[in-house]
């Protein structure tokens, strides 16, 4: 399996298709298995590469605490392992918060960025991390209830009802209920890894920055999106200069799950 030695740490990482690189940075609790919608059609277009954060997936899981700027620090690496100088850079939640901050910091490195579903600040975590922890025990008896729980989370009630009327279904002809639960509780985090990764996404701080950042920008999110709401995702097309936002209606959280072909299409127009 593919690895990179990066800070000290191994991080896993996958390369699909050719053409313009395409980095895509999953969230928070979640691990590369997240793009199953995308990989497949955005792949067709571009070198998709997706990896595992630290503590996350099949990636190193540190026994010590880390900032916010080493997981942006890791992208950097990563980049430098594949000899890759700048990139399409797509970020999901606390993926987002990432990108967010590597444009900061590396805006040179980054040709076009996509927000789904994020944030410019890191709130919400502490309360994200308390459920995630319960779900991770209540998975070692019972994936199925750990799944549904967290579902409500991330999906829209009308996903929700849709996947629990045929958990068998195959949306998209990719992944069914079935798969999503594997995907939840396979290399799962542990409760320490959701407060490392909770301690750095709680640095996240940038609407007053967003300005600076002259890339191409398109944000997506879903119109019930609690984490995410459409209030915040405003604010940043406010102050993003060169930004465009997209909301799909009778979505959640995981919007590019409940959607994949819009989210798709919405992208692949936005890159070429």
């Amino acid at each position: 399996m593919p690895y990179a030695e990066i800070n000290g740490i191994k991080i896993y990482y996958e390369i699909h298709g050719d053409g313009y690189p395409l980095f895509m940075l999953h969230g928070y609790g979640a691990t590369n298995k997240v793009w199953i919608g995308q990989v497949g059609a955005l792949s067709k277009h571009f070198k998709v590469i997706i990896y595992d954060h630290r503590s996350s997936g099949k990636s190193d899981h540190p026994n010590e605490d880390y900032t916010l700027d080493t997981l942006v620090e890791d992208l950097k690496g990563l980049m430098d392992f594949l000899e890759v100088d700048k990139t399409h850079l797509m970020g999901q939640s606390m993926g987002g918060w990432i990108s967010q901050n590597f444009t900061l910091k590396y805006p040179e490195k980054v040709n076009k960025l996509v927000l789904l579903g994020t944030n410019h600040k890191g709130s919400g975590l502490p309360l994200l991390r308390d459920n995630l922890t319960e779900l991770f025990e209540l998975a070692k008896t019972n994936k199925e209830e750990a799944f549904w729980r967290y579902a409500k989370l991330m999906h829209h009630r009308r996903f929700i009802k849709e996947m629990q009327s045929d958990p068998k279904k195959k949306f998209y002809g990719l992944w069914s209920a079935e798969d999503l639960i594997e995907e939840l509780t396979e290399n799962q985090m542990t409760p320490e890894d959701y407060q490392r990764f909770e301690k750095a996404g709680s640095m996240h701080t940038v609407l007053d920055r967003l300005s600076e950042v002259k890339n191409p920008t398109i944000i997506i999110g879903g119109s019930n999106d609690r984490m995410s709401p459409k209030m915040v995702l405003d604010e940043m097309h406010e102050k993003l200069p060169n930004s465009r936002i997209e909301i799909i209606e009778k979505t959640g959280h995981h919007v590019f799950i409940e959607e994949a072909l819009k989210v798709n299409e919405l992208i692949i127009n936005f890159l070429k």
